[in-house]
């Protein structure tokens, strides 16, 4: 089993910066995939990004939504077990806990680790907010 801790969050204005930080303990020779997803009040769960360490896809692939493209980098470190986070340009609707997950499952395609279905461990989450 892998445990995922968050840190990171916190208050900036708009256009500021943050950079979020996932340690991940446990059975981490197994993890394939980390994602980071948020969630809004009242709205679903979304997809943020995801990064794989191992498995059928490439090491060190990454995949990002559309709505934080340009603006957010994930990367991961497999000898440290982290995966971290950067968010540049924040916006508003940035607003979220975030949250981030990992999954033992190989897939060929990165369509797979965007949706948290993907996903069997689970972080507590970190809030961040951006004011305007």
């Amino acid at each position: 089993q892998v445990r995922l801790v968050e840190s990171g969050g916190g208050l900036v204005q708009a256009g500021g910066s943050l950079r979020l930080s996932c340690s991940a303990s446990g059975r981490t020779f197994t993890t394939a995939a980390m994602g980071w997803f948020r969630q809004a009040p009242g709205k679903e769960r979304e997809f943020v990004a995801a990064v794989t360490w191992r498995g059928k896809s490439t090491p060190g692939a990454v995949y990002y939504a559309d709505s934080v493209k340009g603006r957010f980098t994930v990367s991961g470190d497999t000898t440290k077990s982290t995966v971290s986070l950067q968010m540049d340009n924040l916006k508003p609707e940035d607003t979220a806990l975030y949250s981030c997950a990992a999954t033992t499952l190989n897939y060929p395609s990165g369509n797979y680790y965007q949706t948290s279905r993907t996903y069997s461990a689970w972080g507590q989450g970190t809030q961040v907010t951006v004011s305007s």
